[in-house]
């Protein structure tokens, strides 16, 4: 596996591999690697020729009363397990190098970045879809993998790739989650063995929104009301917000159909948890 640390070196390796007519498979990262991360890998070691993964924690998402300090980091750690799934390329660049003196260009995509967690981390996605798009535009991935976990992200990516004409086939692969049913995330470090246990309510409240939905149920306040009876009930657990949305545009919806996104993020003490279903009736 080979390991590059500057952008100028990763855009050469990049026109290498177009020369050669290589598939070049990608899967950005902030690194602190779990399962979640090596599925994604995984899938790409299968369908590409090459798979590059990114290590950056990209300080442009993170508001100054966030974790951007205190958030989780190994790269000594994340090299082992990238070369074990399988990674052929591991670049970790600088922020200095990412965001230089003077830099003052960014990426806005209106409307699926607005709602969610974006109506309550302002300027989050501002910093992903810039970060993103800089990543493109060095690695030059022709499939780039991502996480249903973070759902908002990716439909977030797909508009961009989209809306600007880039030729890239974006792959959502399906949540990870631990024997117990937490989603997997770097931020679960967090978690003290008490908030550990009372995290599982966000599971058990998608849970408990899929029961619904088969057994008929379709208005989706009452199936948020559900959901937040059962998180509620955990001592830790603060909602952030747990809402209903139209996969595609992420405005809210009154009645689920199919493709409706049931979407929740949830504070487990000080630490933010979000998770999600897709929802067909």
């Amino acid at each position: 596996m080979k390991l590059i640390d500057s952008i100028q070196r990763m855009a050469m390796l990049s026109k290498i591999l177009k020369k050669e007519s290589k598939t070049v498979g990608f899967v950005p990262t902030m690194g602190y690697l779990h399962d979640g991360h090596l599925s994604l890998i995984k899938t790409a070691k299968q369908h590409t020729d090459i798979v590059v993964v990114s290590i950056f924690v990209n300080p442009k998402q993170f508001s100054p009363d966030e974790d951007l300090a205190s958030y989780p980091r190994d790269i000594k750690r994340d090299e082992e397990m990238a070369r074990l799934a399988g990674a052929d390329v591991l670049f970790n660049p600088s922020v200095e190098d990412m965001y230089p003196e003077g830099y003052a260009t960014y990426v806005d995509v209106k409307g699926p970045a607005d709602t969610l967690c974006g109506k309550m981390r302002p300027g989050h996605f501002r910093g992903v879809a810039t970060v993103v798009i800089k990543l493109f535009g060095i690695v030059k991935p022709d499939i780039a993998y991502f996480g249903q976990k973070d759902a908002q992200q990716s439909i977030i990516i797909r508009k961009m790739v989209e809306d600007l004409n880039m030729d890239i086939y974006i792959k959502v692969l399906p949540t990870v989650r631990e024997k117990d049913g937490l989603a997997m995330s770097s931020r679960n470090t967090y978690l003290s063995e008490k908030e550990r246990m009372d995290a599982l309510c966000l599971n058990q409240a998608l849970e408990k929104c899929e029961e619904a939905v088969k057994s008929g149920e379709r208005d989706a306040v009452k199936i948020i009301k559900m959901m937040e009876k059962i998180i509620k009930a955990k001592p830790t657990a603060r909602i952030d917000y747990i809402e209903a949305v139209d996969m595609k545009t992420l405005r809210a919806v009154s009645t689920v159909s199919g493709g409706t996104l049931m979407a929740l993020a949830v504070f487990i003490g000080k630490t933010r948890l979000i998770d999600n279903a897709i929802l067909n009736p």
